[in-house]
């Protein structure tokens, strides 16, 4: 497979020691900012897929014309959250 670069990237030194503070053995600083892009690209597709979903979801009331008030809905959210401590708690005896 080919390959390509990414292109350089100037940062200051208080960034570029941050960074190296943190390697890990064996760990190359051009690892770490691979390591730390691929993250941020899977964040950002996820953050996309999430807003897709959404509008989606609001297309899907408007047609048809079901709708949840916020405070239904922070209410249902609510009483899940109550069920999961209540769970977690007895789980925990």
């Amino acid at each position: 497979m080919k390959t390509a670069t990414l292109p350089s990237l100037r940062v200051n030194d208080d960034l570029r020691a941050a960074a190296q503070s943190l390697l890990r053995d064996g760990e190359t600083l051009s690892g770490f900012m691979l390591e730390a892009v691929k993250l941020h690209i899977e964040r950002r597709e996820a953050q996309h897929a999430f807003i897709a979903k959404g509008l989606r979801a609001r297309e899907s009331a408007h047609t048809c014309g079901e709708f949840v008030s916020a405070n239904v809905m922070l209410e249902r959210l609510d009483n899940v959250l109550a069920h999961a401590r209540h769970d977690s708690k007895s789980a925990a005896k």
